[in-house]
């Protein structure tokens, strides 16, 4: 916190909790072990007040009750991630205008495809590369979530009116380019959440990840580099005009919710 205005916890779950498998022992063999997560939280909000930094904690995944309200409570920012937030009725994707403001929206992260890879499916393709779909019933159900999901991305950016005229309606048929990936970054800044991240690799247009989760010696994992420096990078005027773009809508986004 020292030296930085906002800090992103990674599994802030682990304050609450955490799954411990004894050394020579199966996973189903572990235990939870609990930990002082009021007293641990208590600290974080002292030392946040005295450097004046704000915390994100990653609140992804299997969520205990008991963590939601003691984060909120003691001004941990959740976690929003675009393509995880559906709703449990129907599967559509919510409105990032329905976000609790209490915390930072992005479209992906660090451990995800970027969006062009979610788009055309390279994680998927890559993981098959990879070994890690030895089961072909269980790829292809992948495959079909993975439609289903960017349907229902393109209906519900397109219902907000993010989505700029000439852009299809059938996801099969809609590949991911320049416009459409700057009308789903719009459309999540457009959100309530107070704090907005968004990945460099999707302003580049690059295809690999950085990472893939469950993977050591099968991918080059925080080895691959942006494809052009800083300075390139901020030097193209399409992009200075999409971070013009970003502040225009997170500004709006801000005036809406007074």
């Amino acid at each position: 916190m020292r030296y930085c205005g906002a800090l992103r916890i990674d599994h802030v779950l682990g304050l609450l909790r955490l799954w411990w498998i004894p050394k020579g022992k199966n996973a189903s063999e572990g235990a939870y072990l609990y930990y002082p997560v009021k007293d641990m939280l208590a600290i974080l909000a002292l030392e946040s007040h005295r450097h004046q930094c704000s915390v994100i904690g990653e609140d992804l995944g299997t969520v205990p009750d008991e963590i939601g309200a003691l984060l909120s409570e003691a001004g941990v920012h959740s976690y929003k991630v675009f393509f995880f937030e559906t709703s449990e009725e129907d599967g559509g994707f919510i409105s990032p205008a329905h976000y609790t403001e209490q915390a930072m929206a992005t479209l992906s992260t660090h451990d995800m495809p970027t969006i062009r890879g979610f788009w055309h499916c390279d994680d998927l393709k890559l993981g098959q590369e990879l070994g890690l779909y030895p089961d072909e019933a269980q790829l292809q159900q992948l495959f079909d979530d993975r439609l289903k999901a960017k349907q229902g991305i393109l209906d519900s950016v397109r219902w907000h009116g993010m989505l700029p005229d000439g852009i299809g309606s059938d996801a099969r048929y809609v590949p991911m380019d320049g416009h459409l990936c700057r009308a789903l970054q719009l459309h999540v800044a457009a959100g309530q959440s107070a704090l907005l991240s968004l990945q460099l690799e999707d302003w580049l247009d690059m295809e690999k990840p950085v990472n893939i989760p469950g993977t050591v010696d099968e991918y080059p994992n925080w080895r691959r580099k942006l494809s052009v420096n800083l300075d390139t990078l901020f030097s193209r005027e399409e992009l200075n005009q999409l971070a013009r773009d970003l502040s225009r809508v997170r500004l709006q986004a801000s005036r809406s919710g007074v």
